[in-house]
């Protein structure tokens, strides 16, 4: 393996490459897309984007679905994916995570604004936000603190670990409507969509909002690290709404702060440097483990078909991590973990949903075409200095257009 991008961009061979994006866009056309019509909702503005060939569209994955895209100068999705789900909102603000089939007590994932954001940054006109959708996206953020923060300390909690989408790691997070975990994860993502949503408001002549979104923001960040901080253990770990009491297992859902930004730089050093890089924890053959290796539970293959959280390795997980390596200075770290995750998905004929962290082997669903295609693009990131998820208006710059010669 190549120690730098700059290495690897010399050597490598772009036209694999290009064959092997050629058939993810294949895939994504002819399974990914579907039309005006889907199950019995009716679309009127076309077609919608998923990474499941069973038809289902996700919240999280919806943001990582689309940053793939603008690498192709892709857009339309950021729109139509947002509009079909925000028009199923109840009138609490409630939207459900799932849209064919909704998970009733499973809010979307804070990544509504951000995936407008998305759009934006590409060159979406704002006004299609303007009055309705904006209104709506409100609400769904009203939703996580007024009805999702039941001891009102600031921090909003997780239904289970099925809504966290690391779906079987309920040893922190809780079965099916537990409802007890305040999650490192779910507040750090609420952070940064508030901060999205200052920059919405900002754009629409909502100086107020934007105001009241960016302090808020800053009290939720504080939040996150007065409460769910370990000083002895240098480590973020959730809370436990009920007792009180931190939930004492360490995941890879704790490394967010270092790509929202939330961590101090002495906090982020801790966390980097004991855990995030221990080939004990985190960082084995194939970083990153999503469950830590000497953690009680841990395993890497599948056992049943099941999509596991506890310890694999999950390509949106290394994708935030490499920014949030990034942003605290660790550059020769964020290179190597675009690269492995670059050689992991490059060595099997198809994208794979997940990965053995230990052998590099693909897991779940095949092929797939959803956020592990967001490896290919990892070491032109840095290469580049580029970053879709930086929260700023700035414009994304479409890699694969621009560095491969290559449409969607």
């Amino acid at each position: 393996m190549e120690k730098t991008v700059a290495g690897w961009w010399e050597k490598l061979d772009r036209e694999h490459l290009r064959k092997s994006l050629e058939k993810v866009n294949r895939n994504i056309r002819t399974k990914g897309i579907l039309g005006t019509r889907v199950s019995e909702l009716y679309l009127p503005m076309g077609e919608l984007l998923t990474g499941y060939a069973y038809g289902e569209f996700y919240d999280w994955d919806l943001y990582f679905e689309n940053i793939y895209m603008a690498y192709f100068g892709v857009a339309k999705y950021c729109r139509n994916n947002v509009e079909a789900f925000l028009d199923q909102q109840l009138a609490c603000g409630f939207v459900a995570r799932t849209l064919l089939s909704p998970r009733m007590r499973q809010h979307f994932k804070p990544f509504l604004a951000q995936v407008v954001l998305l759009g934006l940054k590409q060159g979406q006109n704002i006004l299609w936000v303007k009055d309705r959708y904006y209104q709506r996206l409100k609400k769904y953020l009203d939703y996580w603190f007024w009805y999702l923060d039941f001891d009102k300390n600031g921090l909003a909690v997780w239904d289970s670990a099925d809504h966290t989408g690391m779906d079987n790691q309920v040893l922190r997070a809780g079965p099916l409507d537990a409802q007890i975990a305040e999650g490192v994860d779910l507040n750090c993502y609420l952070y940064r969509e508030l901060l999205a949503m200052e920059i919405i408001a900002n754009k629409l002549g909502e100086a107020a909002d934007a105001q009241a979104f960016r302090q808020h923001a800053e009290k939720l960040r504080d939040c996150i690290n007065t409460i769910l901080w370990d000083d002895q253990d240098g480590f973020y770990y959730d809370r436990n709404e009920r007792t009180g009491e931190r939930i004492r297992y360490k995941s890879a859902s704790s490394l967010t702060p270092l790509w929202a930004g939330v961590a101090s730089e002495e906090q982020a050093k801790i966390l980097i440097e004991r855990h995030l890089l221990n080939p004990e924890e985190f960082w084995l053959e194939y970083p990153l483990a999503s469950w830590a290796k000497n953690e009680k539970g841990y395993y890497q293959q599948r056992k049943s078909g099941e999509c596991t959280w506890m310890g694999a390795c999950w390509v949106p997980i290394n994708y935030m991590a490499m920014h949030g390596l990034v942003r605290y200075g660790y550059k020769t770290e964020a290179e190597q973990l675009a690269l492995k995750s670059f050689e992991m998905v490059s060595q099997e004929e198809e994208v794979r949903e997940f990965y053995n962290a230990e052998t590099g082997i693909g897991q779940g669903l095949n092929p797939f075409w959803g956020w592990s295609t967001l490896a290919y693009f990892m070491p032109l990131e840095l290469l580049y200095g580029s970053d879709p998820t930086a929260l700023n208006d700035g414009r994304i710059a479409p890699l694969a257009a621009e560095h491969l010669n290559l449409c969607f």
